[in-house]
């Protein structure tokens, strides 16, 4: 019964990474390299691109959110870099970069604009939401305690001990 339970679970999980395979062969038939991927308003974006001929040494680049930009050769033979900042303000979505170079190329690709991440502590409807000292220790004590607590009720009684 166990070993079904077993291959039961490698199945499922090598089935998992099957399906995998074509999406990540997919994600990599882009010329454009976005990163982050996941951008919020306020950032900055890199694009990269190979796209174009190995021999240019700029290019031009448009997005939605950030406007346009310049591409010049990156630290990688054959590879133009760009930059561009969201701006402040935009909506979290979908956003396509375009990007042209020599000789009469032109690629688009989108990426994610998500929301502004948050800055320091999230209130969790506790009281306040501040990283206070005591609260820190208290919940570092109370660790302490129930960690001491489960040594003392695992520990063998000493007439078992060989």
């Amino acid at each position: 019964m166990r070993y079904t339970h077993m291959g039961a679970g490698i199945g499922l999980l090598l089935g998992a990474l099957a399906l995998q395979i074509p999406a990540a062969a997919a994600a990599d038939d882009s010329d454009i390299r976005i990163e982050p991927w996941n951008a919020y308003p306020g950032s900055t974006v890199t694009v990269s691109t190979s796209a174009c001929d190995p021999d240019a040494d700029y290019g031009k680049g448009m997005s939605e959110a950030g406007g346009d930009f310049h591409l010049f050769a990156g630290d990688e033979e054959g590879v133009l870099t760009g930059q561009f900042q969201i701006p402040e303000g935009t909506e979290p979505g979908s956003d396509t970069v375009t990007l042209k170079c020599p000789p009469l190329t032109k690629v688009t690709d989108t990426y994610q604009i998500t929301g502004r991440p948050p800055k320091g502590s999230v209130d969790a409807g506790f009281g306040p939401a501040d990283d206070s000292d005591r609260g820190l220790a208290l919940g570092g004590g109370l660790l302490l305690t129930a960690a001491a607590g489960v040594v003392w009720l695992c520990r063998r009684p000493e007439d078992n001990r060989i």
